[in-house]
């Protein structure tokens, strides 16, 4: 369950930007690392209520979090997660001198704040301590083909921005890659935090991926299983020409090697005996003719 950046700053839901902004300067004034040095968990603390600031005090980030688009670590919530491009959210009306939160409300500084609390740093100001800004996690969808291939995104996410997203090739499900410097601003001049970007890879139609092997099943006919046969054969870098030795079976396993993952596996051809769907004449005569007719493949013990 994610944490409520009003319970961190001790505001309720309905808190005006002036609310927000005295709650914010009263912590600061309490639990800053210049105020108490070594303490840990003042520090943590302090950190919490710089990101409940950093996401109330933007009207736009305030208000997708209100409509529950993001959760207070500014990552898009599922129903709002994913590649597609959106348009930057608006808050509600109510802005203005009010102190309300609207579309004129201007996010505040929080150099503003700290030289307030602390001094410039400048002329025997007391200085204050550069932060790194929150990191961010969002979740991206990706196509199986994808994963296997590598590909390149670009993604919408938090706060209007968007992001180039290179795939490495062989990435799995609960993968995450990091953005360096792509998550959420520092504070005083400290150096942003990352994005962290987790995949959920989707399944392909017929494409199963064991490792770095990828297995596939084919279905070919009585004649090219009998006679044997070239056939086309997918794999994920493309088809390739199959040899269908003759007398194969159903369950027969073929190999493509270095046609797995990343070129490292392999892939592995499962064949499949498929008879024409309508029932043949032809075929039926033979049958009843075959010498071999009355072979009983072997079967599980029932």
């Amino acid at each position: 369950m994610s944490w409520d950046p009003y319970t961190a700053l001790g505001v309720s839901r309905s808190a005006t930007a002036d609310d927000i902004r005295r709650a914010y300067r009263t912590l600061a004034k309490e639990l800053h690392p210049d105020v108490r040095p070594g303490d840990k968990g003042s520090e943590d603390r302090f950190k919490r209520a710089t990101a409940a600031f950093n996401l109330l005090s933007d009207p736009v980030t305030k208000g997708r979090f209100d409509r529950g688009e993001i959760d207070a670590d500014g990552n898009e919530r599922a129903a709002f997660a994913g590649a597609r491009p959106r348009q930057r959210a608006h808050a509600g009306a109510g802005a203005g001198p009010s102190g309300g939160f609207g579309p004129q409300a201007e996010p505040f500084d929080l150099g503003d704040i700290f030289s307030d609390l602390f001094g410039s740093g400048v002329g025997g100001g007391r200085t204050y301590s550069r932060m790194r800004g929150r990191d961010i996690r969002f979740t991206l969808e990706v196509d199986f083909l994808d994963a296997i291939n590598g590909a390149k995104r670009r993604i919408s996410i938090s706060e209007g921005r968007t992001l180039d997203v290179a795939i490495p090739p062989g990435v799995e499900s609960g993968q995450v890659l990091r953005l360096k410097n792509q998550g959420g601003a520092g504070v005083q001049g400290g150096p942003a935090g990352d994005a962290l970007v987790e995949l959920k890879v989707r399944p392909h139609p017929f494409f199963r991926r064991e490792g770095q092997d990828i297995h596939v099943d084919i279905n070919v006919s009585l004649t090219e299983a009998v006679d044997g046969a070239r056939i086309q054969a997918p794999t994920p870098s493309g088809p390739v020409t199959l040899t269908i030795p003759a007398g194969s079976n159903t369950g027969k396993v073929l190999r493509l090697k270095g046609k797995g993952v990343g070129g490292t596996g392999d892939q592995f051809v499962r064949l499949l005996v498929v008879l024409p769907e309508t029932a043949d004449e032809d075929l039926r005569k033979f049958v009843k003719k075959w010498p071999k007719r009355d072979y009983v493949p072997p079967r599980p013990a029932g």
